[in-house]
């Protein structure tokens, strides 16, 4: 080829290569979403995860065109959660999502680079972080945790609804009855002079374990049931509903869809705006460079007392008045 001939063609093709290059569209992120019991065929299904997915695309992150969303899930085996943080991490990604204190520390050992975005109880505590204002490390999420005393709050608030309350169920894994949440919960009712009996779980936590255990949980050895506030539970949270409503027994829960379902009460956090706030917080990270280190651990400080009237109808007992007036939401 001729030096005029070459000049030519370098002239006409370095333009359109700088086109083509200009033109590429950037990296998709990627985001594990790690879970510890919904599978991951149901996770289109679950009313908490498609919550998710569209508070993502709310800040922008939109599955398909800006990100890879890769699901994980350790279907209710807590003793596969440290080789599934190991799989997790070995994949790279952009960040990691997920919820529960238990495997948010087997995801904490597995990698200290990997932003990390979750939902746990209190994150000093359990040596998650060491600060909330300032996490120093690749960790940040949102703290549901309102101190070991909501627990004796939420017996009296069954108490109350409940004339004569004595027997207590507590239904919880073996770890969340030895845990901090089973420790006060006995306390409160040791004070109240109410017996409280747990009734545990056996891993792996799912339908068929729920469905024995609850079968066992009738109304002529307990007058009311607590359920523990375990990552665990979120995925069977409308069954565990279900079954305590059928042996028609009182119940106070953890989550205000189960108050929904059918149960009689729900006093805790909100488990959406939690949702919401991890959301921003990976798109801070993500869309903006943001660092986990340097991002505040947030504490919720909004909780709801939620009473179904309509319930409470069909199990013969009448709310107490003070107690209706207090509510946040009343279902009839």
């Amino acid at each position: 080829m001729k030096r005029r001939d070459f000049l030519l063609v370098t002239a006409i093709l370095v333009p359109s290569l700088r086109y083509a290059n200009a033109q590429q569209p950037p990296r998709k992120k990627r985001i594990a979403a790690v879970i510890a019991s919904t599978t991951v065929e149901d996770t289109h299904r679950d009313p908490l995860f498609v919550f998710w997915m569209a508070e993502l695309r709310r800040v922008g992150l939109i599955e398909g065109e800006n990100v890879i969303i890769d699901r994980y899930s350790a279907e209710g085996r807590a003793d596969r959660y440290e080789s599934l943080a190991r799989e997790v991490v070995a994949t790279n990604p952009d960040l990691i999502w997920t919820g529960g204190t238990p495997m948010t520390l087997k995801l904490k050992a597995a990698t200290n680079t990997i932003p990390i975005v979750t939902i746990t109880g209190d994150p000093i505590r359990f040596g998650i972080v060491s600060s909330l204002a300032r996490p120093g490390i690749n960790i940040t999420g949102v703290s549901v945790d309102a101190g070991v005393e909501i627990w004796g709050k939420r017996l009296e608030l069954l108490g109350h609804a409940v004339p004569g309350l004595k027997r207590v169920a507590f239904v919880s894994t073996e770890g969340g009855w030895k845990g901090p949440g089973g420790r006060a919960t006995e306390g409160a009712a040791l004070a109240l002079g109410i017996s409280l009996k747990s009734v545990l779980l056996s891993n792996p936590y799912n339908e068929a374990e729920y469905r024995r255990v609850l079968s066992s949980v009738q109304k002529d050895q307990f007058d009311g049931v607590m359920v523990s506030d375990e990552n665990e539970h979120i995925p069977h949270r409308g069954l565990i509903a279900q079954l305590i409503q059928q042996n028609r027994l009182p119940a106070i829960y953890i989550f205000r869809d189960q108050a929904d379902a059918g149960g009689l009460m729900a006093y805790s956090w909100d488990v959406k705006a939690a949702i919401r706030r991890n959301a921003e917080q990976a798109a801070e990270i993500l869309l903006r460079g943001g660092n986990p280190a340097e991002m505040p651990y947030f504490r919720e400080t909004s909780f709801e007392l939620v009473i179904n009237l309509k319930s409470a109808k069909e199990l013969g007992i009448e709310i107490p008045a003070e107690l209706v007036a207090g509510a946040t939401a009343l279902i009839e």
